[in-house]
């Protein structure tokens, strides 16, 4: 019969240990999605020179890199699309309505 308040032996075996660790995430991939939603231009940048050095180190963050690429890319052609289409806009109002001046 077991005594109440002894306590069961301790587990036999090896310790846990950390789960394995993969390749670091390069930062500026990171920085380059971000990027891409706030400032397109500097989202285009840090994105190829991101998977320069990816390709250069072996780090993760290939896929961010990308993303951020082509997110700035998109987003710099919407912006250019519209500011072409708000001059178009005022050029075609401007034009449309008669400029006579009356003394």
């Amino acid at each position: 019969m077991t005594d109440p308040n002894v306590a069961p032996p301790a587990p036999q075996g090896q310790p846990y240990s950390a789960a394995p660790v993969g390749p670091r995430t390069n930062t500026l991939a990171i920085i380059a999605l971000v990027a891409a939603f706030v400032f397109p231009l500097a989202g285009i940048i840090c994105g190829h020179i991101a998977q320069g050095q990816i390709k250069r180190t072996g780090e993760a963050g290939q896929g961010l890199a990308l993303w951020g690429t082509i997110l700035g890319y998109v987003f710099t052609a919407i912006g250019l699309i519209a500011i072409i289409a708000y001059f178009a806009f005022f050029a075609i109002l401007f034009a449309s309505v008669p400029m006579t001046i009356n003394y």
